[in-house]
């Protein structure tokens, strides 16, 4: 079969070729157009551009490989890109953005938490501390909040947070 006279296993490859690099370009440039999915609501890019490289890959293998007639392909290939990208969305992209989203922290959520020193506090200085949790380590400078000294491996309570900065004691061992 031909259409606009290009035989369409051509069409395919020139769809598979596109949306492939376009989909390396939208890795690297994405945020300048995430806006986009957003205005739409449910035409998200990714999902889009991985339906057409489905779709044409799909549909170059069948054309390639089968005698079947290239209506028939064209269903089969539609259909199978749905079942793939719905199956990307559902296992892939909402993990993925559920994921971004609990990672993040305030420093006001710091407040509070216990931490090791690994860079010693002076009198009237700053020293840098650790604070661990499940999602990763967390290294930020800090100052004594009652100005006294704090030395390396001790652990402290953060107090307070002040232009980036926290303030905390020395946690008193039981």
């Amino acid at each position: 079969m031909e259409l606009f006279d290009i035989p369409i296993q051509t069409l395919y490859l020139y769809t598979l070729v596109i949306s492939g690099s376009l989909i390396i370009l939208y890795l690297f440039f994405g945020d300048m157009v995430e806006g986009l999915s957003e205005a739409t609501g449910f035409l998200n890019p990714v999902l889009v551009l991985a339906f057409l490289t489905f779709l044409s890959a799909i549909g170059y293998l069948l054309e390639s490989l089968t005698g079947m007639n290239s209506l028939i392909i064209i269903v089969i290939a539609a259909i199978a890109s749905l079942i793939l990208d719905t199956l990307l969305n559902v296992f892939v992209l909402i993990p993925l953005a559920n994921t971004e989203e609990s990672l993040v922290y305030t420093e006001d959520s710091l407040k509070g938490r216990i931490a090791s020193v690994i860079i010693p506090i002076p009198k009237d200085g700053f020293g840098e501390i650790l604070i661990e949790s499940i999602s990763g380590r967390i290294s930020k400078p800090a100052a004594s909040f009652d100005n006294t000294i704090i030395e390396e491996g001790r652990k402290v309570l953060v107090i307070d947070v002040k232009d980036g900065v926290l303030y905390v004691v020395p946690r008193n061992e039981y």
